[in-house]
C-alpha cells in the first residue's frame, strides 16, 4: 500500500450532506459529480478526499477507505493468494482499476491505482 487514497462517506440528502460538508464544516469543493452521486471534499492541502456517495444511486454503502497501490490486478491477485475475499472482481474507474474487500471486522476497504485505462 503507497497511500491512503480516498474516504467514502454514504449519504441519503446530498443537497443536506453539502451544505455540512461545505458551510458548516467549511471543507474546499474538490469535484462535484452530485449527477453520478458523488461529491468530493479536500481535507487541507492533502491529496486524499472525503467523497460523499448518494445512497439513492448506490447499493450496499458503508464507510470506505482506499489505499493506492502500484497495480490493482496484481495487488487483487496477491491479495487473493493470501484469502482476501473481494466483493467484486477489480472495475475501471477514470484513473485506473479499484476493487474493494471487507476486513474480518466488516469494515469496507479498498484499493485502487492510477494506471489510466483507455481500452
Amino acid at each position: 500500500m503507497k497511500n491512503y487514497d480516498n474516504f467514502f462517506l454514504p449519504v441519503d440528502n446530498m443537497e443536506e450532506a453539502q451544505r455540512y460538508y461545505g458551510d458548516i464544516l467549511g471543507l474546499h469543493m474538490k469535484f462535484n459529480f452530485s449527477d453520478k452521486g458523488m461529491v468530493a471534499y479536500n481535507i487541507g492541502n492533502e491529496e486524499p478526499a472525503i467523497i460523499l456517495k448518494d445512497k439513492n444511486k448506490f447499493n450496499n454503502l458503508k464507510p470506505t477507505i482506499w489505499f493506492e497501490v502500484s497495480d490493482v490486478i496484481m495487488k487483487y491477485e496477491e491479495m487473493k493468494e493470501k484469502g482476501i475475499i473481494f466483493l467484486s472482481e477489480p472495475f475501471k474507474i477514470n484513473t485506473g482499476y479499484a476493487v474493494e474487500f471487507e476486513d474480518p471486522f466488516g469494515n469496507r476497504l479498498g484499493i485502487t491505482d492510477y494506471i489510466k485505462n483507455n481500452g
